[in-house]
Order: C-alpha cells, then structure tokens, then sequence
C-alpha cells in the first residue's frame, strides 16, 4: 500500500465521548471500575452506540468529500481515544453501523491521545473530557469539550452551519485581557486605536482557514454545475458591537479568511440567535455563554485565554 499523506487535507481529531452518547458506559467505569468497564464494552459489543453532540456535525464534514469525486478525500476524521484497542472495538462497529467513512483510530489505553495531534496534521480535536482538552490547549493545540447533550438531527439534510464565537477562539485574547483588567471603555479605546492593527491567531484560525478551502471547492463544483446547493455556512457570533466590530472584520481580511455572517450582539444572549441560526456546531471560549447554547445547539468550549484563568467579568462588548 503506498504511503497515505494527510497533507492538503482538513483533519479533525474526534474522542469516542465527542461523537457517540456513552453516559451509560461512563457510568460504569465510575461506579465500577475499569475491568468491569471492559466486561460490559465486550458484552455491549454489537450494541449501536448512539449519536453523541458532535456527530452532526462530523457527519456532515464528511460528507464533503464528495466534492472530490476521484475518492481521494479532502476530509478526513480519526478516532482518538483514551480506549484500549479491545474495548475500541464497539466505537469501530458503531461507526460502521452509522455508515460514517471513518477508518483510521489511535487507542491509547487510558493515555491522553492528545500528542499525537502534530503528527496527524490535525486541525481540531474534540472531546468531552476537560482534562485531555486543557493539556492539548496547554502545548498549544487546538481543541474543544463538547458541552450538552445530542440534538435531533436530520440524517437526509447535508448542509454545514459552524459559527464561532471571535476573541479567544478566532483571534487571540489580547483585547479580552484589556477588558479584564481595565474595563469596557479601555476595550473600545483599545480596539479603535488598533483598528489597522489584525489580531494575533486564535486556537482555530487555522482550522477556519481549512474550511474556507472546502467552501472553495464549493464555488468551483457551482461553477460547472449551476444546480450544486451550497452547503457550508459559516457564521461569527460575538458580543462585540460598534466600534469594536471593525477591527474585527480588518482582522478576518488580514488573515486572509472569510466568514458569512457576522453577529455583533454587545451583549444579547447569544442563545436567542443560536435557536435561530441553528448551527451543527458552535465554539466559544466562556462556559457562560455556553451554558444557554448547548441546550439546543451542539457547543463546544475552547479552554483558551484569560477568561479561562480566572473568575472573569461579565462577557466583552
């Protein structure tokens, strides 16, 4: 078999917990221990694990691979667990059973997987445990918790809506620290004064940046097929207002990446618009913020920044 590259390829890193519901198996291995966990994963063996908060949203980022026809993917998702190779084996047939294209897994044996991020070319990881995602953030890698519960999902619809929260996630958290420690008027004055000035790169500016390159190769297949719906959508959802948005949007430009709508809310609650917007996945750094959105909309905390050192403020403009 020739060498498979994943370079030039969007590559997200998934935990068994971030795709698949495992409260039960959880609940387990917490009340009693790790070999009755085995015990019950190899009875459970045939058992269908069901959709957890991310596999919306994996669904349909793989999906998009039939944007490349040929069969040489332009996505690919790898299993990172904290499994053992024997006690995995339920999450590969689980995958197989829901028909998902996903064939290559690292298993670790109780280890934290995060290390091998750099050498899968990962852009994203995401899991439900707090631990594995700080350590990753720590060595400066990008990686969410998914928060919530799954949410009804349609298994005929095939459109992709990823918003993002700005500071702390896209940008850096420079501003946000302003903010911290002198308030909302140093902020704004900090913003205007800098407006030229593009922000330092976020824990997912680069895995944005891959995106764009999916909705790229969706420009191109409408341009020989007038018919092709358009299925990515991609959102920024922050509680920036007027006249801090523009140095916001001098950064997207700056970067050289793009987003479809932007929401410069100062404040609203960023759950009304989530039930509207309807995203397949939405990342924020403040756990407040989340706390309304994940009851409805698939939420992922970013770990990153100031507010994730200390008690912060209220949320930023």
């Amino acid at each position: 078999m020739p060498p498979y590259s994943l370079d030039n390829r969007l590559v997200v890193g998934i935990a068994s917990s971030a795709l698949f519901d495992l409260k039960e198996s959880d609940a387990v291995f917490r009340e009693k221990g790790e070999e009755s966990y085995r015990c019950y994963q190899r009875t459970q063996l045939d058992e269908t694990l069901q959709p957890g908060v991310a596999f919306p949203f994996i669904r349909r980022l793989l999906s998009l691979n039939d944007l490349n026809p040929d069969g040489d993917p332009l996505v690919e998702v790898i299993i990172l667990s904290r499994n053992d190779p024997d006690t995995g084996l339920r999450v590969m047939r689980s995958i197989r059973s829901h028909g998902l294209p996903i064939t290559r897994a690292v298993f670790t044996q109780g280890r934290s997987p995060y290390m091998f991020m750099r050498a899968l070319h990962m852009s994203l990881f995401l899991s439900a445990d707090d631990g594995d995602v700080r350590e990753a953030m720590s060595a400066g890698l990008p990686a969410g918790r998914v928060l919530g519960s799954a949410v009804a999902d349609d298994p005929d619809d095939k459109d992709l809506r990823i918003a993002f929260d700005f500071d702390g996630v896209l940008a850096g958290d420079e501003s946000e620290r302003v903010f911290q420690q002198d308030g909302i008027e140093s902020f704004r004055n900090h913003e205007t004064l800098n407006v030229a000035t593009p922000h330092d790169a976020g824990p997912l500016r680069e895995f944005l940046r891959k995106v764009n390159t999916l909705q790229r190769r969706e420009e191109e297949r409408r341009k020989k097929d007038p018919d092709y719906a358009i299925r990515v959508h991609v959102s920024i959802v922050t509680a920036r207002n007027a006249p801090t948005h523009e140095r916001a949007i001098m950064s997207l430009n700056q970067w050289g990446v793009t987003v479809n709508d932007a929401f410069f809310l100062g404040g609203i609650d960023k759950g009304a618009i989530m039930e509207v917007l309807k995203p397949h996945i939405f990342f924020d750094d403040q756990e407040s913020h989340l706390q309304g959105t994940s009851q409805t909309t698939p939420s992922v905390h970013i770990p990153f920044g100031v507010v994730n050192e200390e008690a912060p403020q209220t949320a930023t403009e």
